[in-house]
């Protein structure tokens, strides 16, 4: 903490008569104007004093608290710009979730390499964070979905060799001013500022760090103040508290975080932040639950609230043991408390976690198995099961709908369907994973030891099975569950990344590093296929060559679109281009044969490939667009690959798709295909095309640069960097071909565009003929005329399956020529029958209905056995096929009742059959 120890001394404080202290509690470095305090401020070494005594001079709503915290800022100059959605990844590839205002700026405009969109600016941005979601309901303060109101200046040395090179440039305001704003929007607000204390608290995360302070107002933290100005370096000057050594920016950043719950809650000093901000929901869930409270029991809560802060995980080792010491200062039982506030905490969790559904469901995230699909699963299921716990039995869609209502999102039909949907997974889930429960509780109480959390993550991201479910069936077992107090969170942590992070990034090829950018012809002219240039290098590769030109129009590789092939010719020779990639920017030509370096070349394209490519490309977006106004906005691109016969594109959505919703699909398609609507393209300023179209702009993936190149097809309009028809027209016809399930929560569109649709739907017709013919039918007939065939012979598999079990019956009713032995009390028939293993165990059960042991062999295929044993009988019908198929060279085995195995030796099939008595004897006396 030492380290930064000069960034504190701000000029601010000295003119303001601020005294840097240490808190005689945590240790901490604090900023106060009362020369007499002695501690931070902040929980757990002070509690909520602002509780039942509000610290601002008039009460907010959330709504009202945004409005002047925004107005506040552009009063002092700062644009208010609209909030971004909830899912981050749709304009940035390595989060999933935004957990603050500053992930809307990153890593570009942090970076300095595109302009904000203001500068400065301010916002209230609803963000999500995964981590709290085992804090939820306990500390009073937290909440897993919230807004993070800001301002931010973004800034840049003067003093470097290039400022240009930079998208902002000069000093808009740092830490002085900064911390001024806090003051005055405080002091508007009518807080009392000699009250206010500002800790020390230096933050790092993603490579970046900076002195960062903590704005404490009567125990509770309303902001954070962080100063971006450095980054990671081995060789840095500062070691900080994650132990990496930074140095230095040349540009710096000022990212402030002012919780809006928060504001509202000290506005309102209720017991919790639940009351100042879901007063509805709170009443209508605890009336719902039929909680009631006594006069006492509303003192005792009241009481308990001003020290809920003690209570954070991340903060305490030991929950529980925390509760203790605050049962203890209530003067009451830890187990009074306990029952007195765990049902309350449940009642604010589920409120919370419904707004966060509404949030995620309401920006379009489809609850799946992946990324920030399952993070909203995960909510979802552990709502459902607060709910049930703590007796709220209002359907789940009513609740999140609530949510969703007061936030204004205009897709509230599709979030109910989708919540519904999920809840019947759910109860499906656990019906499977009970099961699985039960087998591993009695594991585990066999060995005496608690079943852990790596196995409780386990059936919970497998089965849905919540840890407290865990604990009940396991206590049935005889065994324990030691369920730690941030379950939750570690269930997050597994998830909370991308794929991208999951994979690692390629290791860039850095021979094209002193090469200048290859010049794309190819989007000059989409048609062209023949072009002139020169070969700038020759890099010679175990498999072929790689030539770079200085232009040309070969398309490399990317966005689900396969590369051009063709050929490029010198006056000496001709060689086969056979793929083209890109590597920042500098594209290489692959080849099996080298051409000179510095040589002029003549390029020319395969032609009838690429326009089947560009046909098949627009058709993508095409079918993208028909799809979301078929089956609901949420619908969103999850992967998409582009082939001359067919293509495909995966949505994310929550149903299997229908056959009416692909026949509806492919008729708008149709449509938008014989309009003959004009393609068009342009490259507008990132920051103006996000605003104007929102980020569903980027269904394909995420491009770099200031500049971004827009495709526009009707309404349609996404970032893309592939090759398009001039035209909807020129694609001819669009063909669904099929549609399957990739993963839960992705649906596949397999299409085809062009000539392949004709050839796709040719083909299906020569099937439909080839059927027809083989049933002597009309093609219009075979549907009707195939159910009625496989009815007869589902009909006669029936009468088949029956007239084996009679003939079984009839077999073991009139003894069949098989041995009866004496095996103890009990009577075992053992018989050779030559038929397949259906009639052998219909033949068993036959024989054990009638009180006897069956141990019955076939020759048909092999050796084979079929061991039946009645319930009152001690023999382990597993142990004796096991024992009787060792007999033909195989194995076998199963429960005790029922077992069967064999082996390939057929012809020591008898032998084994007269060892099968000692084999029952030798069972049954052990």
């Amino acid at each position: 903490m030492s380290e930064l120890e000069e960034e504190y001394r701000l000029e601010y404080f000295e003119e303001e008569g601020f005294e840097r202290k240490t808190c005689s509690e945590c240790g901490a470095h604090f900023w106060t104007r009362d020369h007499e305090r002695e501690t931070c401020g902040e929980p757990p070494c002070a509690e909520y004093d602002f509780i039942g005594s509000p610290g601002f001079e008039q009460e907010y709503s959330l709504e009202e608290m945004r409005e002047a915290f925004l107005s506040f800022f552009e009063d002092h100059d700062h644009e208010r710009i609209d909030p971004y959605p909830v899912a981050a990844n749709r304009w940035r590839d390595d989060v999933l979730l935004t957990q603050a205002s500053i992930y809307d700026f990153q890593p570009l405009i942090t970076s300095g390499q595109t302009p904000p969109p203001a500068n400065p600016l301010t916002i209230s941005q609803p963000c999500i964070r995964m981590q709290d979601i085992d804090n939820v309901g306990k500390t009073g303060r937290h909440t897993m979905a919230f807004e993070m109101m800001a301002h931010h200046a973004f800034n840049a040395r003067e003093d470097i060799d290039d400022p240009e090179q930079y998208a902002y440039q000069g000093e808009v305001y740092w830490k002085d001013q900064t911390v001024q704003y806090c003051d005055e929007l405080l002091e508007s607000m009518g807080a009392d500022i000699t009250e206010v204390t500002y800790i020390e608290d230096p933050w790092v995360g993603g490579g970046n760090a900076g002195p960062a302070i903590e704005v404490i107002y009567r125990g509770l933290e309303l902001a954070t103040l962080v100063f971006m100005c450095m980054e990671q370096d081995p060789d840095g000057e500062y070691e900080l508290k994650d132990g990496n050594r930074y140095s230095y920016m040349d540009t710096y950043v000022v990212d402030t975080g002012y919780g809006l719950e928060r504001w509202t809650w000290m506005s309102q000093g209720t017991p919790t932040v639940y009351q100042a901000i879901y007063p509805e929901m709170i009443d209508f869930l605890t009336e719902n639950a039929g909680l009631e409270h006594t006069e006492r029991e509303e003192e005792i809560i009241a009481r308990a609230s001003r020290l809920s802060g003690q209570l954070d995980i991340d903060d305490v080792d030991d929950v529980e043991a925390a509760r203790d010491d605050i049962a203890d200062a209530l003067d009451i039982p830890t187990d009074e408390l306990r029952d007195l506030l765990e049902p309350l905490e449940s009642i604010y969790a589920i409120a919370d976690h419904c707004r966060t559904l509404a949030y995620m469901l309401g920006d379009g995230i489809v609850p799946s198995n992946v990324g920030t699909g399952y993070l909203t699963r995960m909510v979802l299921r552990r709502t459902k099961r607060l709910c049930d716990t703590v007796g709220v039995d209002a359907p789940l869609d009513e609740l999140v709908d609530m949510q969703a209502e007061r936030l204004e999102y205009e897709n509230r039909d599709t979030v109910r369907d989708i919540v519904r949907t999920e809840v019947e997974k759910y109860r499906e889930t656990l019906d499977r994973g009970g099961r699985r429960v039960e087998t591993l509780a009695e594991e585990y109480a066999k060995k005496g030891e608690p079943i852990p959390t790596d196995e409780l993550i386990e059936l919970y991201d497998s089965h849905g099975i919540q840890p407290d479910m865990v604990e009940e069936i396991a206590a049935e077992a005889g065994a324990e569950v030691d369920v730690p107090d941030d379950f939750y969170s570690l269930v997050a942590d597994r998830h909370d990344t991308t794929d991208a992070e999951l994979e690692g990034a390629d290791d860039e090829d850095d021979r094209f590093s002193d090469l200048p950018e290859t010049e794309k012809l190819y989007y000059d002219d989409q048609q062209r296929t023949q072009f002139e240039a020169v070969i700038l290098d020759v890099f010679e590769r175990e498999d072929g060559y790689d030539i770079v030109l200085d232009q040309t129009m070969f398309y490399p590789e990317g966005g689900g679109q396969p590369a051009d092939t063709g050929t490029i010719s010198t006056d000496n020779t001709t060689v086969e281009i056979r793929d083209v990639q890109v590597e920042d920017g500098v594209i290489f030509h692959r080849a099996d044969e080298r051409v000179g370096k510095g040589e002029f070349v003549n390029g020319q394209i395969n032609g009838p490939r690429r326009r089947q490519l560009m046909r098949q490309h627009t058709a993508t977006h095409i079918v993208v667009h028909a799809a979301r106004q078929v089956l609901g906005e949420h619908i969103r691109q999850a992967g998409a690959q582009k082939g001359v016969e067919s293509s495909r594109i995966d949505v994310r959505h929550y149903d299997r798709i229908s056959r009416e919703e692909v026949k509806l699909i492919e008729h708008l398609a149709n449509e938008m295909v014989m309009d003959n609507i004009a393609v068009t393209q342009e490259w507008p300023h990132r920051n103006e095309a996000e605003a104007e179209h929102g980020f569903d702009l980027y269904q394909g993936g995420i491009p770099p640069g200031t500049n971004i190149r827009l495709i526009q097809v009707g309404e349609d309009i996404q970032a893309c960097g592939g090759t398009h028809v001039a035209r909807t027209g020129d694609i001819g016809a669009i063909k669904v071909l099929n549609t399957e399930r990739v993963q839960d929560g992705v649906e596949r569109l397999v299409f085809a565009a062009g000539e392949a649709a004709i050839g796709s739907t040719q083909a299906t017709e020569d099937a439909l003929y080839e059927a027809a013919e083989t049933l002597d039918v009309t093609p219009q007939n075979v549907p009707e005329t195939a159910a009625r065939f496989f009815e007869e012979w589902k009909a006669r598999g029936k009468q088949i399956e029956d007239l084996k079990e009679q003939l079984a019956a009839a077999r073991a009713g009139g003894g069949g020529g098989g041995e009866e032995v004496e095996v103890g009390d009990a009577t075992a028939v053992v018989q050779r029958i030559d038929a397949d293993m259906d009639e052998l165990r219909a033949t068993a059960n036959a024989l054990v209905e009638d009180g006897a042991v069956a141990v019955l062999g076939s020759g048909q295929s092999g050796a084979q056995f079929v061991v039946a044993v009645p319930d009152d009988v001690a023999v382990n019908a597993g142990e004796v096929v096991s024992e009787l198929a060792s007999k033909v060279g195989g194995g076998g085995g199963g429960p005790p009742d029922f077992a069967q195995g064999g082996g390939p030796n057929e012809a020591d099939l008898d032998d084994a059959l007269e060892d099968a008595p000692d084999v029952l004897r030798h069972v049954l006396n052990a």
